[in-house]
C-alpha cells in the first residue's frame, strides 16, 4: 500500500499496520523522496512481516544545513520540525495498531543524521536504530545532555571517504551513542559509494526481525564499535 505523492504524504509499505510485527521509520536524504528509499532500500529487505512508513521533508529537506556545519538557531528549529515530523510518524501508524513497543528508526544521510538526533534526543520509543551514513547536526556534541538509551540496539555505517559525512563526525556519533549507553555495532565500508550496500541491508534485516522477537541483536555489545 502506498499513500500520494503529495507534498508532506508520507509512504506506507510492507505489512497493514494491525498485522505487523514490527513497525519501521525510514527517513530519506536531502534531495531525496520516500519513493526513492521504497525502491533501493525498502524494496530489498528480505523482512516482509513489518509495517513501513517513509515521512516526506517539504522540498525533499529536513533541514538546509549541512550536517557538519554548526548549529544555528534555524537549523536548530528545522531539526525540532523535523524530528516533531519522526514523532507524528510513529503516532500515526500506532494508532492505526502498529506495534508501539517494537519500532525501529532508520534512515539514509541526512536522514540518517535525523535518526541519530532523534535516539539521543528523544529516547524512550524505540526498540532499535540503523543510522546509514549519518552524524550529529551541528558537529561535535559532547556539550548537550546525553540521554539514557538503556542498551538500545544501534547499527551505524559509513564508507571511509564519503562525500557527505566524514569520518570524524561519523565516530563522534558512534561515541556519543555508546556514552549513552546504546548496545552498538559500526561498519566502515573501504571505497563505497554514497549509497547502501547489501550489507547494510541485512543489519536492517536483523534488527527489524530481532525486535520483532523481543531478542538483542546478535553481535550488538554496550558501547562496542568495529
Amino acid at each position: 500500500m502506498a499513500a500520494d505523492e503529495a507534498e508532506g504524504a508520507v509512504l506506507r509499505l510492507g505489512a497493514m499496520p494491525a498485522h505487523a510485527d514490527a513497525l519501521c521509520v525510514f527517513v530519506h536524504g536531502r534531495g531525496q523522496s520516500p519513493e526513492e528509499m521504497g525502491e533501493h532500500v525498502i524494496a530489498r529487505l528480505r523482512n516482509a512481516t513489518a509495517h513501513v512508513v517513509l515521512p516526506r521533508a517539504p522540498g525533499g529537506v529536513w533541514y538546509d544545513a549541512r550536517a557538519v556545519d554548526p548549529l544555528s538557531e534555524h537549523t536548530t528549529a528545522q531539526l525540532a520540525a523535523s524530528l516533531d515530523a519522526v514523532d507524528a510518524a510513529i503516532d500515526m501508524a500506532v494508532s492505526e495498531g502498529a506495534p508501539g513497543d517494537r519500532i525501529v528508526l532508520a534512515g539514509f544521510s541526512q536522514g540518517a543524521c535525523l535518526a541519530l538526533e532523534y535516539a539521543l534526543r528523544r529516547p524512550g520509543r524505540l526498540r532499535g536504530l540503523v543510522a546509514f551514513t549519518g552524524c550529529r547536526v551541528g558537529g561535535a556534541s559532547r556539550a548537550r545532555a546525553a540521554a539514557f538509551l538503556n542498551g538500545l540496539p544501534a547499527y551505524l555505517s559509513c564508507g571511509d571517504a564519503d562525500p557527505w559525512i566524514p569520518l570524524g563526525p561519523f565516530f563522534e556519533a558512534a561515541h556519543d551513542l555508546a556514552q549513552a549507553g546504546a548496545s552498538l555495532r559500526a561498519d566502515v565500508f573501504p571505497g563505497r559509494a554514497h549509497e547502501v550496500l547489501d550489507a547494510e541491508i541485512a543489519a536492517l534485516d536483523a534488527m527489524l526481525g530481532q525486535v520483532a522477537a523481543h531478542r538483542t541483536p546478535a553481535g550488538a555489545r554496550r558501547g562496542a564499535a568495529a
